[in-house]
Parts: C-alpha cells; sequence; structure tokens
C-alpha cells in the first residue's frame, strides 16, 4: 500500500512539475510575445557550454588565430547589434571541410572551413554569422529542447527527484546540431541575419549571392559524418528574393549609402586554407586508414563506409548490421584500458587474453552489452603503441556475430606502425589567391590561371558560381593549390 501511494505521489508531482512547465512562458528577445521554454537564459549558458565542449571533441578546432580572431572580432560586433547584446558570443571555427555553419544556445556560433572557403565576401560571412546569431537571439534551439522535453515525461522526473537540470539537458549534446529547424525559423534567422548585417553596416544582398552559390553547389555531408547546410536549415519559400526585399527595405531604413563588401579584405584572410580532407589527420587509400601524425596504419573493411572524426574513426557495414570504432582508449596499458571499458559498460565478459599484435602488446575481448535493442557482442583490442593504449571495438548482435568476427578481427590484428614516408609526407589542398591579368569570364579567367578543365566547374563556385559572369582585370580570384 505505501509503494502504491509513493507511485502515485512521484505521478502527481510529475503532472505538477509539467503543469509547472507548461505555464512557464518567457518572452521571446525578438518577437515580444510570450512562449513556452523551459530553459531560463543561466541554464541556457548552461547547456551552450556543456555542448560547445562535445563540439570541439568531436570535430576538431581548426588552428589560425590570425583568422579566428578576424572572424570573432565580425561575429561579437554583429552580437553587439542583436536582440540579445548582453550575451557573451563565442566563435570557433571548425577543422571540417563540409560546406555548414551552425549555433547553439548561449550564444556559440560555428563556421566550418568548408562554408569559409565557399564564401566570396566579409558582407556574405556577416549574412551567414547574422543568420547563425538569429537562431540564438530567437532562441530557436532552445524551443527545439523545450519541446522534445515535454514530449519526455521521463526528464521530468530528475528533476522531481533533485538530480541538476542542465547535466540532464546535455543528453542532447552534439545531437542538437542534427535537429532541423522548421521553415519560419528559417525565414526568421534569414531575416534577422538581414537585419544584423546591415546594422553592421554590410550590403546584405550579398547573403542572397550566397545562398544562390549554395543552391549550384548542393554540398553533401564529409568524412567527419556533420551534415550539409540544406540538411540543417531547410531553404524558406522564396529565400533569395525575400532576402534581396528585406536587404533593400533595411538599406533605406538606415540610409546606407554605400554598404560594405569587404571581398578582397576578406579573401586575403582565406590565403592557405585547408581545403578538402585533410590528409594528415588521417586518410585511405588502396583500403588502409592511414594516419601520418600517430604514425599508425590499418586496413578498412571493403565496401565499409568510413567516418574519420576527431575523437574516434567509425566504420560501418554495408548492411548498417555492424560497425568498427577505432578510437584512444582510458589508461595506461591493454589490461587497464579493458578494465575500464568493463567498469563502464557493464558488460560480461566472455573471454579475455593477452596477446602480441605486430609486436605491440595487447589485450583481446570478447564480451556482450546489454542495450534496449538486445544483447549486443562486441570484440574488442586494446593495443599499447609507446604512451597510447589504442582501442578498436566490432560491435554487431549476438546473432550476426559469427559472421562479423573474422572481419572484425582482421584491421585489429593488422594495426602497425606507419614507417613508410611516402605514405607520412601528405599535405592537404589549400586555398591560394590568384590576380587576373585581364578582363574575361570566370571560367575562362581561371583557365589562364592553370585550372584544369576537370576541376573547373569546382573552382567556379568557390569564386561565385557563375561561369560566363565577367571579371574585370586585377580581381582576385580563389583556386586550389594540389597537396602532396
Amino acid at each position: 500500500m505505501a509503494r502504491k501511494y509513493l507511485t502515485l505521489g512521484v505521478v502527481g508531482c510529475c503532472l505538477m512539475v509539467l503543469i509547472f512547465w507548461v505555464g512557464s512562458c518567457a518572452r521571446n528577445p525578438v518577437s515580444g510575445k510570450q512562449e513556452l521554454m523551459l530553459l531560463n537564459e543561466t541554464d541556457e549558458i548552461k547547456l551552450g557550454g556543456e555542448t560547445d565542449a562535445q563540439v570541439v571533441q568531436e570535430y576538431g578546432v581548426y588552428k589560425d588565430a590570425e583568422l579566428t580572431a578576424y572572424l570573432s572580432k565580425i561575429c561579437q560586433r554583429m552580437g553587439k547589434l542583436s536582440h540579445r547584446p548582453n550575451l557573451s558570443f563565442q566563435f570557433k571555427l571548425l577543422d571540417v571541410s563540409v560546406v555548414n555553419a551552425f549555433a547553439v544556445p548561449g550564444g556559440y556560433v560555428y563556421l566550418t572551413r568548408g562554408i569559409l572557403a565557399s564564401l566570396d565576401s566579409e558582407a556574405e560571412l556577416a549574412g551567414v554569422m547574422g543568420h547563425e546569431i538569429g537562431h540564438i537571439t530567437a532562441r530557436h534551439s532552445a524551443q527545439q529542447y523545450s519541446r522534445a522535453q515535454l514530449a519526455q515525461l521521463g526528464l521530468i522526473v530528475p528533476e522531481v527527484l533533485g538530480i541538476p537540470g542542465v547535466s540532464a539537458l546535455a543528453q542532447l549534446g552534439v545531437g542538437m546540431l542534427f535537429l532541423r529547424f522548421s521553415r519560419d525559423n528559417e525565414r526568421q534567422a534569414d531575416d534577422l541575419g538581414v537585419e544584423y548585417s546591415s546594422k553592421a553596416g554590410y550590403d546584405a544582398t550579398q547573403m542572397a549571392t550566397f545562398f544562390e552559390t549554395l543552391e549550384r553547389m548542393n554540398p553533401g555531408s564529409d568524412q567527419s559524418g556533420l551534415p550539409a547546410w540544406f540538411s540543417t536549415h531547410p531553404s524558406p519559400e522564396d529565400r533569395v528574393g525575400a532576402v534581396r526585399k528585406g536587404a533593400r527595405e533595411w538599406r533605406q531604413k538606415l540610409s546606407l549609402q554605400a554598404p560594405k563588401v569587404n571581398r578582397d579584405i576578406y579573401l586575403r584572410g582565406l590565403d592557405g586554407l585547408v581545403f578538402g580532407e585533410d590528409p594528415r589527420q588521417g586518410y585511405v587509400a588502396d583500403h588502409v586508414f592511414y594516419h601520418p601524425g600517430l604514425l599508425f596504419q590499418f586496413p578498412v573493411p571493403v565496401g565499409w563506409k568510413l567516418n574519420n572524426t576527431p575523437s574516434q574513426v567509425q566504420m560501418v557495414s554495408q548492411e548498417k548490421d555492424a560497425v568498427l570504432l577505432f578510437s584512444i582508449g582510458a589508461g595506461s596499458s591493454p589490461r587497464e584500458a579493458a578494465r575500464t571499458f568493463v567498469s563502464k559498460t557493464k558488460g560480461d565478459v566472455i573471454r579475455s587474453e593477452a596477446l602480441q599484435v605486430n609486436g605491440l602488446t595487447s589485450q583481446r575481448m570478447v564480451s556482450d552489452l546489454r542495450t534496449d535493442q538486445g544483447l549486443v557482442r562486441v570484440l574488442s583490442y586494446f593495443l599499447q603503441k609507446e604512451k597510447r593504449v589504442f582501442v578498436f571495438h566490432g560491435l554487431t548482435s549476438r546473432h550476426q556475430y559469427p559472421k562479423y568476427e573474422g572481419i572484425f578481427d582482421s584491421p585489429m590484428r593488422q594495426f602497425q606502425e606507419l614507417t613508410d614516408p611516402r605514405r607520412i609526407d601528405v599535405q592537404p589542398n589549400r586555398i591560394r589567391l590568384r590576380t587576373t591579368e585581364r578582363a574575361d569570364t570566370l571560367e575562362n579567367a581561371l583557365r589562364f590561371l592553370d585550372v584544369s578543365d576537370k576541376k573547373l566547374k569546382e573552382v567556379v563556385l568557390l569564386n561565385g558560381g557563375d561561369p560566363k559572369q565577367r571579371v574585370p582585370a586585377e580581381t582576385l580570384l580563389k583556386v586550389v593549390e594540389r597537396g602532396r
């Protein structure tokens, strides 16, 4: 009986909390309207900080202090012109080749080096930054989070039991980046991008020009697994026309006589930017994954899809019923790393043995993990290489394990030191700036700058996208310098 009343008490308390939350409306800083919001600004900032740490770990930061400082200055200036000038806006340039930009609650704005290479002026940059700042000021991600919490009553229980709230918020973590905004959210963010970039003195029509380039480009995801722009930013109806109309209206309202474009200033900051995948962080050639920085190699199963992130290499089978994960493990020895894995996962060890793999002290282990979808069998190798322990995990269902055990075992047993100088001494492709000597069409100007016909379409898109566009003499253009 006591248990019954306790259960009813908890349910009643949850319902009271739910009713309280439903009544928790906050004024939207942009629209001024009252709306459902389960995060106050303090929680929003804390959630942003927790998510930021995961974003940096997952995707990595591009190391160019001068370029980052230039971009941060523009971001912070535009943040001060926004509807939430008291937020401390923070900018990060991610070392990812996919074309995307995104933001998380609390003032965190991210651009990838892929989108940086595709932008063609400071005005285009300001429009994209303003768009992402708009998502923050209008609290679009916080709204998504609030809806997600209300949809899962289970998330209320930690609050009822007094468990700290915002660390529970971080359950979404990097997954927040993959939530699609509504088209209404995108329209509002476009409007705010136009407003903020115009207030900063830029020609906001350049934002529309970039959207046209994106439509021609239609970029996809890269090996990091981060989606491209259109996967996270669905296009509202007549996006380009609406942006141009809004830009004209703000130009008139602000009496902007000569709005800034600052093309050359922006482009000079890109000279030397890594373009495409960076082989120094790991690359695949002839079905072998090489890492020049950490000096190791291992074969990749034929036909498996590979995603390479700063924290983990992920390989997925063609049938998507098995996965291989490779990362740096926790522990000072293979045996300790294996114990740590079992402790964290609560796995049931089937067998475990010490062995040598190409001269490296290693631990091989088979274990079962209990999940919501049933038992998962895992083949793990923990390999000591100098002061690091590298870890492979091959995961599939228990009944599929016999089919995949040999496939899992092969790359693990062939993990070895990378010594081939040809595989070590690799360099990425980079953006370089060249100046036209005479007036011509964009495609002819690029041919004159030794861009091959095979690469012409790609480089045309990097420079605005219209091959027949007239380019004056003494114009800066981006080309791609091939690495080695």
